[in-house]
């Protein structure tokens, strides 16, 4: 079978048109990434190879692949009981989602769980709409459950 160059750029646009489209700038996401996430998050590949952020962090969970996934299942990490909650209620990582937990954790798990006294480990806020919607833009290009879930079916 003769594989051409036009095949090759159809498949690639099918890639990429699986994946989810964000608001945000990709450029700024990878500086605010660099700046405010990495200290605690990174983001890994399956092979375990480090795409972004630093490797070996521990106290954030690996943000590959992040959007269409519950709250609180990376395997091996563990997750603070709200959060965990929150996913098993059966939210899921978009970009609507993201952005208010990013902007204040604890008072996005308060008002989704109902509960007052429900705590977030994140102590982290990103400062302003604009910077959380570049950083979920930055992480975007990194893969979804969705379209991981699609490519999955596309090759069976």
């Amino acid at each position: 079978m003769k594989f051409t160059t036009g095949a090759a750029l159809s498949a690639l646009a099918l890639s990429f048109a699986s994946l989810p489209a964000f608001a945000g700038d990709i450029e700024a996401g990878e500086s605010a990434f660099q700046s405010q996430c990495q200290n605690c998050h990174n983001v890994a590949n399956e092979d375990g190879e480090v795409l972004a952020g630093r490797p070996n962090m521990r106290t954030g969970p690996n943000l590959y692949g992040v959007f269409g996934r519950q709250p609180g299942t990376v395997e091996g990490f563990r997750y603070g009981a709200s959060l965990v909650e929150v996913g098993e209620s059966g939210v899921v990582w978009d970009e609507e989602v993201m952005v208010p937990y990013l902007l204040d954790p604890t008072t996005f798990l308060r008002e989704t769980l109902d509960d007052r006294r429900a705590r977030s480990q994140m102590s982290f806020r990103v400062r302003d709409e604009a910077t959380a919607r570049d950083i979920i833009a930055f992480l975007g290009q990194f893969g979804s459950v969705d379209a991981e879930e699609d490519a999955a079916e596309e090759g069976s």
